[in-house]
C-alpha cells in the first residue's frame, strides 16, 4: 500500500511538473496575405521593423541582399559558411549562411544568433527553423492565426512591463 501511495505521488507530481514544462510563453499574431501564407511582425537588430513569412518548410531564416549589406555596415552579422541550397522551383544555388545578431518576434520575443540564408536580390524575409528551433517547442495555429511559442527571450520592453504590471500588484 505504501509502494502504491508513493507510485501516485511520483505519477502525480512527473505529470504536473510535465503540463507546467509546455505552457506556451508568448502568442503571436499572424496575418494570412493571400491562399496559405502567414506572416508575422518583427524586427532585426540593425534593421528596424520587418515582416517574416512564417515558412516551418524552410531550413533557415533567409534575408535578402541589401538586408546583408546594412548588417554588414553596423557589425550585425558574421559569415558562417557556403552551402548549395535548393530554391522553392526546384534549382540549385550555391548561398552564404551568416548569423544575424539578434532576432524580435513580435513585441515580446528576442533570438540570438540566429543563422540566416542570404537570397539574391529584394527577396522577402522568411522566418525558418534556425529561428523557430530557437524558440523550442512552437505551434501554428490557423484558427485564430498565431504561432504559439514555448520559450523566449523577452525583450526590455516586455520585461520593463511585466515589472510595471507587478509593481500595481
Amino acid at each position: 500500500m505504501k509502494h502504491l501511495l508513493y507510485s501516485v505521488l511520483l505519477f502525480f507530481s512527473t505529470t504536473v511538473s510535465t503540463i507546467a514544462a509546455v505552457q506556451p510563453t508568448h502568442i503571436i499574431a499572424m496575418t494570412q496575405k493571400s491562399a496559405e501564407t502567414f506572416y508575422i511582425q518583427g524586427a532585426i537588430q540593425g534593421i528596424g521593423n520587418i515582416e517574416f513569412l512564417v515558412d516551418t518548410g524552410s531550413s533557415y531564416v533567409t534575408i535578402n541582399e541589401q538586408t546583408l549589406a546594412t548588417l554588414k555596415q553596423q557589425g550585425k552579422v558574421s559569415y558562417v559558411k557556403d552551402m548549395m541550397g535548393i530554391l522553392a522551383n526546384g534549382k540549385r544555388k550555391r548561398i552564404s549562411v551568416y548569423r544575424i545578431d539578434s532576432i524580435r518576434l513580435s513585441e515580446k520575443c528576442e533570438l540570438h544568433d540566429v543563422e540566416a540564408a542570404v537570397f539574391p536580390g529584394h527577396t522577402r524575409h522568411i522566418l525558418g527553423l534556425s529561428a523557430l528551433k530557437k524558440v523550442g517547442a512552437f505551434t501554428f495555429s490557423f484558427d485564430p492565426p498565431q504561432l504559439i511559442l514555448s520559450k523566449c527571450m523577452t525583450t526590455p520592453a516586455s520585461q520593463a512591463q511585466a515589472q510595471k504590471e507587478l509593481r500595481k500588484l
